[in-house]
Parts: C-alpha cells; structure tokens; sequence
C-alpha cells in the first residue's frame, strides 16, 4: 500500500469516473490460440511489457477511481515491476493499494489494485471462500452512513464458487448504502440477476449487457461495474482493448450530495451550482 498527499477534494469532480481492467498481466491476447502460444508470458518476462502499461497508464490517466484484476505485484515474470505501483506512477494516481491472493514467491504474485485520486478513510481486504486465489478489496471514503464504498473483486470460474462469494459479498454490503462493486465478475447480467440474495443486499438493478471478453471479438458481458440504488450512472462504456483477454468497463457516477458532503466534495459542488 502507498498513501500520499491526497489530491484536494476541491479539484475532484462532483461525477467520478470508474474504470474497472483485467489487465491479465500485460499480455496481448487476440485470438482464442495465443492461450496456448503465449502461455509462457504467464511464468516469463516479455520485453514489451513495460511499453505496454506506459500505453495502459495513458489510459487509466483519465479516471478517478480505477480496479484493476490480473496484476502482478513484482516477480520474474514482470521482470519485478509491481504493476499496481508503475500504473499509479505513471498516471499520477496520489494512492494505490495492492492485494495479494496467490503467492508464487518469485515467479508470480497474482493480485487486484485499486488506483484512486484520494485517499480512502479505511481499506479493507477479504479473502473470498473457495479455491484459494481469489480476494476483494475494499475501500471506504469518507465517513458514516453517507460514506462512499468500492469493492474491486475478481471471482470464481465455477458457478458454485461464484454463488458463495457473491453470498459472502453480499453480507458485507447488506447494511451499507452508497456501494459499488466492480471487477472481472466471470459471470453474465442474467447470471448475477438469478443471484437473488446479492441482488436485494445492492438493490440491483436491471443491468445494461457491455459484451468485454474475448477483447478481440467481445460475446460475453463479464466485467461490471454495479452501483447501489442511490447512485446515478452515466455514460456506460467498454474501452477499446488494452493487451489484455478482457475489455474494460468504465461508467461516470453522479453522487448524491450527502455522499459528496461526507467524502469532502461539497465545495467543488457548490462552485459548480449542482442542485442534486
């Protein structure tokens, strides 16, 4: 984790804008037979990796708040580049935080990042039931029942494992008011919809499919970013692919002024006379 001077609220504006990426460790992945040719990239260093998330870094630049799946936190294979780290330097984001879910020593530290402008009051990391490898992280900014909560989530392949995670999920968010949760969810609209208990814990809406995998030719809706009830999106887009085996999501977030008062956003909001 790094904490640095946060960027003043007054400079951030009242509409946030979120970006979720599986970044699946800087791998160019355009067709279904690069899982095999390019597997090695998965154990292995590749000398354009680093020019690859400076292209990435110009990307995220434009972006508030930013989760980030399929990073690698400093081994071999990313030549001991923490990516988490390198994204938020080289997009001048104030505050990262890097979770570690699978520790392969020196070959791979397979990991989610959260990238942020500010800097959240209070993280918190979750280990998700099931095969061990998956986590979430979770960031709360500001303070009281008006404070903003975003989850960044990488969950199961399986069915069953998704169930129980999005179950665990669920419990934590059941109470809070302001959440968004975003991430390579591996699962389709119509498939969190059926998940009946995280959907009346978000008060989930009907979702908007943003077809995001494969990135060369984009089917499958599998990376989201939900909002609870109380927040208002705008502008929900999947960005052109980033050598990754996934598109990323991105969506701007109107924040009810209660939420903005308690993250520190209400002066900004005045100046841009925002009745909301």
């Amino acid at each position: 984790m790094s904490i640095a001077a946060s960027t003043p609220a007054s400079e951030i504006a009242p509409t946030l804008k979120l970006l979720t990426c599986n970044l699946q460790v800087g791998i160019h992945t355009s067709a279904y037979h690069h899982y095999l040719t390019r597997s090695w990239q998965h154990l292995l260093p590749h000398p354009k990796r680093s020019s690859r998330l400076d292209r990435v870094a110009g990307a995220l630049a434009g972006f508030d708040i930013v989760g980030l799946q399929e990073v690698d936190g400093g081994s071999f294979r990313s030549n001991h580049v923490n990516q988490v780290e390198y994204l938020a330097r080289r997009s001048d984001f104030e505050y990262h935080f890097q979770q570690l879910n699978r520790n392969l020593g020196r070959v791979a530290q397979h990991s989610n990042g959260l990238l942020s402008r500010f800097s959240p009051n209070q993280i918190d990391e979750h280990r998700l039931p099931g095969m061990r490898g998956r986590g979430a992280i979770h960031a709360r900014y500001g303070s009281g029942p008006d404070a903003l909560h975003v989850f960044v989530a990488h969950l199961a392949l399986s069915q069953r494992g998704r169930a129980r995670q999005l179950d665990y999920l669920g419990e934590i968010i059941r109470p809070l008011r302001h959440v968004v949760v975003m991430g390579d969810l591996n699962c389709t609209p119509e498939q969190l919809q059926s998940h009946a208990r995280f959907c009346h814990a978000l008060e989930l809406e009907p979702l908007k499919p943003l077809p995001s995998y494969p990135a060369w030719q984009p089917r499958r809706a599998l990376d989201h970013i939900l909002l609870s009830a109380s927040l208002k999106p705008e502008g929900s887009r999947v960005l052109d692919a980033m050598f990754s085996d996934h598109l990323p999501v991105a969506v701007d977030v109107h924040l009810p002024a209660a939420c903005r008062v308690s993250i520190g956003l209400a002066r900004h909001d005045r100046r841009h006379d925002d009745p909301t």
